[in-house]
């Protein structure tokens, strides 16, 4: 029986040059450096006229067409689909502005379990990067490219889940795991400002390249931890670490100096070079604080803090950072970002494990335990999820949780139980 009979249509591809592309065509792949398209993603009919000339004006060398789902062109090359390699892409929105999901159930986002596999992958990918880097071999953008698209591509289908699923995860502490949060939460945070994707990429990319020379640093150093370098050599990273990139002779100059630039503060008490206000851009404005908060999270420099309590840190900095910049971040992570633990009006203790755009202060939450303040501690309780949202004014948080004298397991390991215990939950 004919594939037609069936319902199945073959793609039938065309590589056409880009002043070739005319409106209505289905696009297939964009084929040029990933940094000089405008488009997030592939697989699209081009219906729009301004995109047309966004795409006609760009780097892109060739554009793979299907032709049985658009638009044709005469005498282009025909190529056969079975020879093509997989085309990584993000899905959903070409733009960076577009609105995140709306009101939400006690059911998680199904993209939280997705992140946590995605969370294994991309780790594994930037540790290997780290590792290389330490042995002295330049990263490029093309090593870092694909991250930064499956990144995008998560925070696209739900902003709170990769950061979120981050920062429930203990071992962060290490350098490759600091660098896969901050550039997720740079991602997260340059499209909830509504940048534009090529803005958002290359704030990705700072994210994951900016502490590079910490990597080189060490081992040079004989340090077996980055941690373990003394402050004057640690600061020293940002310039090593930027003449490195340079050296690899394709990373973009915003990406450049947002990494030159993401220890500075407003005030002027950043390094390494004290600048202050309007000299400071806005990728590494950006950069300072998404560095210092999941910094603040994951305990790198002091003991962690709650996530809502890295809020109220960052927030009280005044001078420091940002303010604009610091008002989008609560938006991108929440009030009570998921990791947070919050007393509950009835008593009970919850973690937060998801978001609810409709309102920011009433996320979804994963109740464990009770107060029993007749013996000064909690009673465990069966963990169960509730969406603050829609309980009808059942429960609402009247706090954040003081761990102290409330003999509550290790923090770090209770988060990741509570949340691994919530996707499993919520699969059923």
């Amino acid at each position: 029986m004919p594939l037609s009979e069936l319902g199945i249509r073959r793609s039938m591809l065309k590589r056409i040059r880009a002043d070739q592309v005319e409106l209505g065509m289905f696009i297939h792949r964009l084929e040029g450096n990933w940094f000089r398209h405008p488009f997030w993603k592939a697989h699209f009919v081009l219906d729009d006229p301004v995109r047309l000339d966004s795409l006609r004006a760009s780097g892109v060398r060739a554009v793979l067409i299907d032709v049985t789902r658009g638009r044709d062109v005469a005498e282009p090359e025909v190529v056969d689909p079975s020879n093509l390699a997989p085309l990584r892409a993000p899905v959903g929105g070409a733009q960076g502005g577009a609105a995140p999901p709306g009101r939400r159930t006690a059911t998680l986002s199904p993209e939280i379990a997705r992140a946590e596999r995605l969370a294994r992958a991309t780790g594994k990918a930037v540790n290997r990067m780290f590792i290389e880097a330490q042995l002295g071999k330049h990263v490029a953008a093309s090593d870092v490219e694909p991250v930064i698209e499956d990144i995008y591509a998560s925070i696209q289908r739900n902003i709170y889940a990769f950061n979120g699923l981050l920062q429930c995860q203990s071992d962060q502490v290490h350098l490759y795991r600091q660098a896969l949060a901050v550039s997720a939460l740079m991602v997260a945070l340059g499209r909830r400002m509504g940048l534009p994707p090529a803005k958002i990429r290359e704030a990705g990319m700072a994210g994951l390249m900016m502490d590079m020379g910490l990597a080189q640093m060490a081992t040079e150093a004989g340090a077996a931890d980055y941690r373990d370098l003394c402050v004057t050599h640690a600061k020293g990273h940002v310039v090593d670490g930027v003449i490195r990139l340079r050296a690899a002779g394709d990373i973009p100059d915003g990406v450049l100096l947002a990494c030159q630039q993401h220890h500075e503060r407003l005030d002027g008490s950043g390094y390494p070079q004290g600048l202050s206000g309007a000299d400071i851009g806005m990728p590494a404005r950006m950069a300072a604080v998404c560095d210092d908060y999941v910094r603040l999270v994951t305990g790198v420099d002091a003991p962690a803090l709650d996530p809502a309590n890295a809020l109220a840190h960052i927030r009280a900095q005044v001078g420091i950072y940002d303010d604009a910049v610091t008002a989008r971040l609560i938006e991108t992570v929440g009030v009570y970002p998921i990791g947070s633990f919050v007393h509950l009006r009835s008593g009970r203790l919850a973690m937060v494990v998801d978001q609810d755009d409709a309102d920011f202060a009433l996320p979804i939450v994963r109740i464990f335990a009770a107060t029993e303040p007749r013996v000064g501690g909690v009673i465990p309780t069966r963990p169960t999820t509730l969406a603050l949202g829609q309980c009808y004014g059942e429960d609402a948080i009247a706090g954040l949780v003081d761990p102290a004298g409330l003999r509550l397991p290790p923090l770090e390991s209770l988060r990741g139980d509570l949340l691994a215990g919530a996707i499993r939950s919520s699969a059923r």
